[in-house]
């Protein structure tokens, strides 16, 4: 797709991320294309929602993420509000989501501007809940220190509709998960917890994680939850140190919700969107989480590798009995044409070094 006008992220934090911004900001200068910095904020500054970096950034068509996977997660909220394919420029350190090495930026700019790169969809969350979320007095002053500013409560969409018992639709879009979790140390959060409108259990925990698959390795795996395949759509439920016998993840269809009740003789909990909370919650309050209808596009120039990165980032080359055995792949991609009755599978395409 030919770029219009970019949008960059950049980790302030890390000389690399700023370094490479400016090589970012001198490639559009050089094809005459706009590039204008996006959730940036100061010391004393309020940060903005997704929706409002969006309009104030001129609705770029690709935003282009400098840091870790936490920078990418930043790029993706705002993203995902208007459809913006998000490119991530790793520093070194092998995340899950960030996918190009900064050195090679300037080519990935070239070939996403002629039309050379691949889009790949990742399934998102939203979430409606009881009333409109809330951030008690002083909480902001207390989470940020050592820490940047917070994320303002979820703004209430449109779609709410006139029926109470639908609850109110939260601007909301997670990539990795949405957790309900305990306010307090010495005080467990509990709730009843409903999936597809029917109660599944009451838990005492925590906190719970409703994850995507992308989110399936970052705090759900954490807590002891599976490994999901990026390219499925589920929802994962994984409750985190849970007082019960049965304290297993359960994966339901992207189709199913998740709604999560805070129980009359529950402490209040706090909601978090990818790791940043957005409001608190008392007994009596719920909240629903599910599919978002739009997934986030990410930009590939070649075919993902989420086994090998899996395979790194868990450091399962360290285990003798992963040793290569020297032979092909199994049900991989000999130079044959692929049997008629393995067509229908999924099989990655041959990954190229470098």
């Amino acid at each position: 797709m030919p770029i219009r006008r970019l949008g960059l992220v950049v980790h302030e934090g890390r000389p690399a991320a700023v370094a490479g911004a400016q090589t970012v900001r001198a490639w559009s200068a050089r094809h005459g294309i706009g590039c204008v910095d996006i959730d940036v904020w100061g010391e004393h500054e309020n940060r903005r929602s997704g929706r409002e970096e969006v309009a104030a950034a001129g609705s770029p068509d690709l935003i282009v993420t400098l840091g870790g996977d936490g920078t990418f997660l930043r790029g993706a909220r705002i993203a995902a509000k208007k459809d913006i394919q998000v490119l991530g420029v790793d520093l070194g350190r092998v995340g899950f989501l960030t996918e190009i090495a900064v050195g090679d930026v300037e080519h990935a700019l070239d070939a996403v501007h002629a039309g050379e790169s691949a889009c790949e969809e990742r399934m998102t969350l939203t979430m409606r809940a009881s009333r409109a979320l809330e951030m008690p007095s002083g909480m902001d002053t207390l989470l940020r220190y050592g820490r940047g500013p917070m994320l303002p409560p979820p703004q209430v969409r449109s779609e709410t509709g006139d029926d109470e018992g639908w609850g109110v639709a939260l601007d909301v879009t997670a990539l990795n998960d949405i957790v309900l979790e305990k306010l307090v140390r010495d005080r467990q959060v509990s709730l009843g917890v409903y999936i597809a409108g029917r109660l599944l259990a009451s838990y005492s925990a925590d906190g719970v994680i409703v994850a995507t698959p992308t989110g399936s390795t970052a705090y759900s795996f954490a807590a002891g939850g599976p490994v999901l395949s990026p390219r499925m759509r589920a929802v994962v439920f994984t409750p985190v140190a849970p007082h019960m016998t049965f304290n297993r993840t359960v994966v339901a269809g992207a189709d199913e919700p998740v709604a999560l009740r805070i129980l009359p003789h529950s402490g209040q909990a706090a909601v978090s969107v990818d790791g940043q909370m957005r409001g608190v919650l008392d007994p009596g309050d719920w909240i629903g989480v599910f599919a978002a209808p739009r997934p986030l596009r990410l930009v590939r120039l070649r075919p993902p590798d989420f086994y090998g990165r899996l395979r790194e980032r868990m450091r399962l080359t360290d285990a003798p009995a992963t040793a290569a055995d020297g032979q092909s792949p199994p049900l991989f991609r000999p130079s044959s044409p692929i049997p008629d009755d393995l067509a229908h599978l999924h099989i990655a395409p041959v990954i190229e070094p470098g």
